[in-house]
């Protein structure tokens, strides 16, 4: 059923007259006469019976005047619905973070956007960026912040921060220290998979150089941990050592010849449409990251 046709069903049995009723829709009466003989004809029974004064409703038609007031108040509840979850929408979105950000992001990003949208919900998924990458491309996670990811067709990129890559170490350093020295070191360094690792070896492969990797351990916090017991050096993105919480001194020493950065960035997937609530958690994240990274 036509619900344009069915609004004027409705003009005509409450205005009781054609001929009122066209004038408050502003078309002619023979063009509204028109659409509610169809509307009888669709229906096969008369909606009104003609009098000199205007029109009634036959029993048929007040039986659907009840109905279309129904239909018209749920459609009414519908677009309220509508317009309340464009102010406070409902649903989650899923957001995924490598752990050293999300050990300094996740309480204030949970905080902030539940602030915003009160109806909604959040879920903060750590993993490696290769992992995350891959959740996004399979549609698990809505947005991520992924460090130094290839490109790819299936992602939308924006580039966030790009941090300097150093040498932490608790035995003192020059405030300088060049790649062939890094490579002559005793280091505790991520694995394989983990961007960190795969950004210092796409220098030092090229140049011969082999890593005198002591031990390999993926998570950052552990990986200071080993350096404050003196097992080794490390090389980290500068924002690592911000919340150093050893008592052991630590020094640093800016990687050279050549110099590194480590880009954080936001990835978003090219077949997920963005929604409100994606929207503002990047927006939550690009704050966040120039606050406590940048």
């Amino acid at each position: 059923m036509d619900l344009t046709r069915l609004q004027y069903f409705v003009a005509v049995a409450e205005a009781g007259s054609l001929s009122r009723a066209a004038a408050a829709l502003s078309m002619s009466q023979p063009a509204l006469s028109r659409q509610v003989l169809l509307l009888e004809e669709e229906l096969g029974q008369r909606m009104f019976d003609r009098t000199g004064r205007g029109v009634v409703l036959t029993p048929s038609g007040e039986a659907l005047l009840a109905h279309a007031r129904a239909v018209f108040a749920r459609w009414e509840e519908a677009r309220a619905d509508m317009l309340d979850r464009q102010r406070s929408p409902r649903g989650r979105v899923t957001v995924g973070l490598p752990p050293r950000v999300a050990h300094v992001l996740t309480a204030d990003l949970v905080q902030q956007f539940l602030a915003r949208f009160p109806e909604a919900s959040i879920t903060v998924e750590e993993g490696l960026s290769v992992r995350l990458r891959e959740s996004l491309v399979a549609g698990r996670v809505d947005l991520a912040v992924l460090f130094d990811p290839p490109h790819s067709p299936q992602l939308l990129l924006e580039t966030l921060l790009r941090e300097p890559v150093v040498l932490i170490s608790t035995a003192p350093v020059p405030s300088k220290i060049r790649l062939a020295a890094v490579a002559r070191r005793s280091l505790v360094m991520p694995s394989g998979p983990h961007s960190l690792r795969q950004l210092l070896e796409s220098h030092t492969r090229p140049r011969n150089m082999a890593l005198k990797v002591v031990a390999e351990v993926d998570s950052v916090q552990t990986v200071l941990s080993l350096v404050a017991r003196g097992v080794g050096d490390t090389v980290l993105p500068q924002s690592a050592v911000r919340s150093w919480p050893y008592a052991e001194q630590v020094h640093v020493a800016a990687v050279v010849a050549p110099s590194m950065r480590n880009r954080l960035v936001l990835a978003i997937p090219r077949a997920r449409p963005a929604t409100l609530l994606s929207r503002n958690a990047a927006q939550i994240l690009r704050e966040l990251l120039a606050r406590h990274f940048g």
